[in-house]
């Protein structure tokens, strides 16, 4: 950081940039938390009906500007036997943002894991986010990205899709305005 510093032509000793290289390096720890981080899954009843999770916030991190990409992530599977505990499935997500990252690699990894955790083949994860990246440098334009991971009856079923996006709809990443 301090390098960055001078290479913009800023004083890294002066009064306000003095502590920055360590304020930067303590939010990279707290920002890429997720490479550490292990979920203990807590189980409960048994059950074999849907279970959509909605509206689950995210922050990342782009590897390739190192710029943040936020958003909402929405998962759906059908279990096979017991569900695993609500609070988990945001730990899931938050596991794979908090890493540099695409959006693309994320959703996948967040259905890969949901589909090994629950037992469960039919699982489908659908991310949406503004990447910095796109706003502010580059095409500098406030669309939004969406990525979805299709796995089991997901791929297959129109149906059953067309019921999560339904049931997530209300839950969808507003319109960015600048």
């Amino acid at each position: 950081m301090r390098s960055i510093l001078e290479a913009i032509g800023e004083d890294p000793d002066r009064e306000g940039l003095r502590d920055t290289p360590r304020r930067v390096a303590d939010m990279y720890e707290e920002l890429l938390e997720g490479y550490e981080s292990e979920v203990d899954y807590t189980w409960f009843t048994e059950s074999t009906d849907l279970v959509v999770i909605a509206g689950i916030k995210f922050y990342s991190l782009c590897e390739h500007h190192v710029l943040p990409f936020m958003g909402l992530a929405h998962v759906a599977y059908v279990p096979r036997g017991k569900v695993i505990g609500l609070s988990k499935i945001p730990r899931i997500v938050q596991k794979y943002a908090r890493r540099l990252q695409i959006q693309e690699r994320m959703t996948h990894q967040i259905a890969q894991e949901i589909m090994e955790t629950t037992g469960s083949p039919d699982v489908m994860v659908v991310t949406e986010a503004y990447h910095l990246c796109v706003i502010m440098r580059g095409a500098k334009n406030t669309a939004a990205m969406v990525s979805m991971g299709l796995r089991g009856a997901f791929k297959t079923d129109k149906e059953l899709r067309g019921e999560v996006y339904e049931m997530i709809r209300p839950y969808r990443l507003p319109k960015w305005v600048l």
